[in-house]
C-alpha cells in the first residue's frame, strides 16, 4: 500500500508539472507618482501637501483550453507594500469574460461603471463629494461581462467580507448581506458617437429588520472629434425607515487640445433627502487638465463644493497636482 501511494503521488505531481508548463506571456510594468495636494473649506485643513507612490504591476496571460486566462497583481508602496489590485479573468470569446476580483480591480457591475463622464484627470466629485452609487466593489467579487453587437452587459456579486481571502479560506464571519448589481450599455443606432447606459445595485440583508439598500446610475455620452459630452444621473436609497437618500445629476465636457493636452469641466448636484426637514442640494464644480509627453504625465484637478455633504453653508475645496512616470 505504501508503494501504491507513492506511485499515485508521483503520477499526480507529474500531471501538475505538465499542466503548469503551458506557455504564458508575462510582463512587468509600473508607475512612479508625486503629488501636491491642498484642502480648504469649512472643515478642511492641509497638512503635508506632498505625497508619492510607486506601484509595480505583474501580469500574465495564456490559453487554458477553453479561453484565455489573465492574472494581475499590483504592489503599491503607498499602502505599505499591500496589494493595490489582485484579480483573475477568463476570456471565453463570444461566451463572455468571467472574473474574480480579490481587491482593487473594479472589473464589473455598477462599481466599474459608477461615473463614465469624460474627464481629463479625476471625476468631478474627487476629494470633495461622492458618486452616490453603491455596488459590488472589490471584496472577492465574481463578475461577468459580454458584448453582443451594440449591447454590453456587466454583472457582479459579492458576499462581503474583506478583500483577498486566501484559497480554502472562509472570511467575513458574521457578514449578513450580499450585493448584486448589473449595468447595460449600448450605442444609439444612426447617431455615431452616442451611447446610453443604465445599471442598478441591491444590497440584501439577512436580518429581517433591515430592508434592502438600492442604487441606480445612468449615462448619456456623446463624442465627436476632439470633444466629448456627458450627462449622468444616480440615486441611492437606504432601506432603513426614516433614512436619507441621494439624488445625483451631473454634466461634463472634455476637449483634446492636441495629441498631448486635454481639459475638462464638470458640475454635479447631489440632493440629500431630509425626511424630517427640507432637502439640501450639494453643488460641486471641477476643472481638470492633463499633459502627456512620452512616458511622463502632468495632471491637475481643482474642485469645490457648496453645502458639502448635505450640510447647509459648509464648503470644501480640493486641489491636486500630479506627476506620473510610467515604465
Amino acid at each position: 500500500m505504501t508503494n501504491l501511494k507513492k506511485v499515485g503521488l508521483s503520477a499526480l505531481a507529474g500531471s501538475l508539472v505538465a499542466f503548469s508548463a503551458n506557455a504564458v506571456d508575462m510582463s512587468v510594468t509600473g508607475t512612479a507618482e508625486v503629488t501636491y495636494t491642498t484642502n480648504g473649506g469649512t472643515n478642511s485643513v492641509t497638512g503635508n501637501p506632498f505625497g508619492s507612490n510607486t506601484s509595480i504591476k505583474f501580469s500574465g496571460s495564456g490559453d487554458v483550453g477553453f479561453g484565455t486566462a489573465t492574472i494581475v497583481r499590483t504592489i503599491n508602496d503607498g499602502l505599505g507594500s499591500a496589494w493595490l489590485s489582485a484579480y483573475t479573468t477568463l476570456d471565453m470569446g463570444a461566451m463572455g469574460t468571467l472574473s474574480h476580483d480579490s481587491i482593487g480591480g473594479g472589473l464589473a457591475g455598477t462599481t466599474a461603471n459608477d461615473d463614465l463622464l469624460p474627464s481629463a484627470y479625476e471625476e468631478v466629485w474627487n476629494g470633495v463629494s461622492g458618486t452616490g452609487v453603491l455596488g459590488a466593489a472589490s471584496n472577492d467579487t465574481i463578475g461577468y461581462t459580454n458584448t453582443m453587437g451594440p449591447v454590453s452587459i456587466s454583472l457582479a456579486t459579492t458576499k462581503g467580507g474583506t478583500g483577498g481571502t486566501g484559497d480554502g479560506g472562509n472570511d467575513g464571519e458574521g457578514v449578513t448581506s450580499h450585493i448584486s448589481d448589473w449595468y447595460v450599455s449600448t450605442s444609439v443606432p444612426y447617431v455615431e458617437g452616442l451611447s446610453i447606459g443604465y445599471g442598478q445595485s441591491k444590497t440584501e440583508f439577512a436580518i429581517s429588520s433591515e430592508n434592502d439598500d438600492t442604487s441606480m446610475v445612468g449615462h448619456l455620452l456623446y463624442s465627436m472629434g476632439p470633444a466629448s459630452l456627458g450627462y449622468r444621473i444616480a440615486e441611492q436609497q437606504d432601506g432603513s425607515n426614516g433614512s436619507n437618500g441621494l439624488n445625483v445629476e451631473a454634466y461634463a465636457v472634455a476637449f483634446n487640445l492636441n495629441d498631448e493636452m486635454s481639459v475638462s469641466l464638470a458640475t454635479q448636484d447631489t440632493e440629500y433627502d431630509v425626511p424630517s426637514g427640507t432637502n439640501v442640494t450639494e453643488t460641486v464644480d471641477a476643472v481638470n487638465a492633463s499633459y502627456t509627453v512620452g512616458a511622463a504625465s502632468v495632471r491637475a484637478t481643482f474642485s469645490e463644493s457648496d453645502n458639502d455633504g448635505g450640510q447647509t453653508g459648509d464648503t470644501d475645496e480640493h486641489m491636486e497636482l500630479s506627476l506620473v512616470l510610467s515604465f
